[in-house]
């Protein structure tokens, strides 16, 4: 399979900023993790903070599935959830962290409706899950 994993807003500070959300390893060391686990599929890395580069991202997506962490984005980006409807690629959203135990401004996705799925919670097996819910 061809996986497209992308990340969004402050994502790449992952293993710098709240340590106790988001764990201390980097967006890279868990891109590298998510590889190794996938090594027969295709796996591309993509992460921007930058809302419209992510709709492009979506837009030129070339996989099977496409997993999405949007960070903040998540809560108000319409432009993004447009995107995900606009294209035939199913896309199921990860949190890393438990997004209903946090602030209340967390609670509310505006993807969620448009995603296949939503894997929130568990770290950087969100992501893993969500790759293998692909192949179920």
């Amino acid at each position: 399979m061809k996986f497209l994993f992308i990340n969004g807003v402050n994502l790449n500070m992952t293993g710098r900023r709240e340590k106790g959300v988001y764990g201390s390893q980097s967006l890279e060391d868990i891109n590298r993790e998510i590889a190794a686990r996938f090594k027969d599929d295709e796996c591309t890395f993509f992460q921007s903070n930058i809302e419209g580069e992510i709709c492009t991202a979506l837009h030129n997506a070339k996989a099977d599935g496409i997993i999405l962490n949007a960070g903040a984005f998540t809560h108000y980006s319409y432009a993004i959830r447009d995107a995900i409807a606009a294209i035939d690629i199913p896309v199921v959203e990860v949190h890393m962290s438990n997004v209903h135990a946090r602030e209340e401004f967390r609670h509310k996705s505006v993807l969620s409706e448009v995603c296949r799925g939503v894997v929130i919670g568990f770290g950087k097996n969100s992501y893993i899950l969500a790759a293998e819910s692909f192949k179920l």
